[in-house]
């Protein structure tokens, strides 16, 4: 299965020059570069016997059928938008593999219907909500999204799109995005759980007045309030992280300044906060301390903060069967066993509101993630191959 391992890395590579930005992958929800992963993976889909359509979300959805029988369709998926200057195989791997697992399939003439879906949508970038793909799936769309726009002015439309209530259930393939397997010189894990994550705008308002004529003890500087609440951010997650709430993880990713120009003193900054940990309680108890941080440091210089949450993602638990599953085709394969807790949110924590959902990680060298550097192994490529045409014998053979 070398070649076809390698074939799927050639695959993933080739998607990534399909791109909003010449020289770098940047692909985002609905733009140009997605039709022509669409067209793409069209070709594919239909060299395999399988009927294709894009939802009403741009979801693309192709289902192979057996002739030989089988009723429930096992769902495969993963995304294909990125983050701006991405990797080549977060999200895309994923679906890639799914195709060849059903090349598998087909070879091994299982009773067994896949249908496979490539979202539309996962990273959130466009319109600042990630998951409007697997949300449309899942069948918990929140119709108030509708209103969204993006940066252009551009609003969302969408219709239903919810899959087969029926199916066996949902796997996505995915690289981890950590260190964790490279560390113990893993192949491959199986996830069981998934972090649970808030997200939280904040808005530092001072007042913007000259650089050369405002005495320091006057100033009332947002940005000077923010670096110091950012500061308390990376101080006291990892003090914590380290001591008594291992896997928490806070990280400040995007700030904006206003009016930004070298000789103002900064009136307005917008700040982003991300908050994750596999305990819905702890998440939930931390970022309440944050944005108290946050007014803390404000209130030190006279700036007024405000914030609004845009995000709270329950933790959520994988299928205990289908992991199962996976688990002994794992074994089988003679891979040893590992499983892991995802801190990084995915498509299956959507989908498991839905279907019996599952996931298997493959190792990511030198934990690089959403950056050109991302990779993966060959070998590791070639262990999943073989762990999923076990997978799928083993779930065709349970519906005789």
């Amino acid at each position: 299965m070398k070649d076809r391992a390698q074939w799927i890395i050639n695959e993933c590579c080739l998607l990534a020059t399909m791109t909003e930005e010449p020289g770098r992958t940047t692909r985002r929800f609905l733009t140009p570069p997605v039709h022509d992963v669409h067209a793409h993976l069209r070709q594919h889909m239909i060299a395999l016997g399988m009927d294709v359509r894009v939802d009403a979300v741009g979801n693309m959805r192709g289902l192979w059928t057996p002739t030989n029988g089988g009723s429930r369709r096992l769902i495969l998926g993963s995304h294909i938008d990125t983050v701006p200057d991405a990797g080549a195989f977060d999200g895309v791997l994923g679906v890639v593999m799914a195709l060849e697992w059903v090349r598998l399939a087909r070879e091994d003439s299982l009773a067994l219907p896949i249908e496979v879906i490539a979202f539309s949508d996962e990273e959130g970038v466009r319109f600042e909500v990630p998951f409007l793909g697997s949300r449309a799936a899942a069948g918990i769309f929140d119709q108030s999204l509708l209103a969204l726009e993006d940066k252009n002015g551009i609003p969302l439309t969408i219709s239903e799109c919810v899959v087969d209530p029926s199916a066996r259930g949902f796997v996505e393939i995915h690289i981890e995005q950590g260190p964790v397997l490279e560390s113990e010189q893993l192949h491959l894990a199986v996830v069981f759980a998934i972090a649970g994550q808030t997200r939280v705008n904040l808005r530092f308002t001072g007042q913007s007045n000259h650089a050369g004529t405002t005495p320091m003890h006057s100033r009332h500087d947002a940005l000077a309030a923010a670096a110091e609440w950012i500061s308390t951010v990376e101080s006291s997650v990892a003090q914590a992280a380290a001591s008594d709430t291992p896997g928490l993880v806070a990280t400040v990713g995007k700030i904006a300044t206003q009016p930004n120009a070298g000789n103002v003193i900064p009136g307005v900054v917008d700040a982003s906060l991300d908050v994750r940990h596999p305990s819905n309680h702890i998440r939930k108890s931390w970022t309440t301390q944050l944005v108290n941080d946050a007014r803390v440091a404000a209130q030190k210089r006279g700036v007024v903060m405000e914030s609004a949450e845009t995000l709270n993602e329950a933790a959520v638990e994988m299928d205990p069967y289908l992991s199962l599953d996976l688990k002994l085709a794992v074994e089988a394969e003679g891979i040893p066993v590992k499983t892991i807790v995802s801190g990084a949110g995915h498509d299956a924590m959507v989908m498991a509101r839905r279907l019996p959902s599952a996931m298997l990680f493959l190792r990511s060298p030198g934990g690089i993630s959403h950056h050109p550097a991302e990779t993966v192994l060959v070998e590791d490529v070639e262990a999943a191959l073989r762990v999923g045409r076990r997978f799928l014998a083993g779930l065709a053979k349970q519906s005789q």
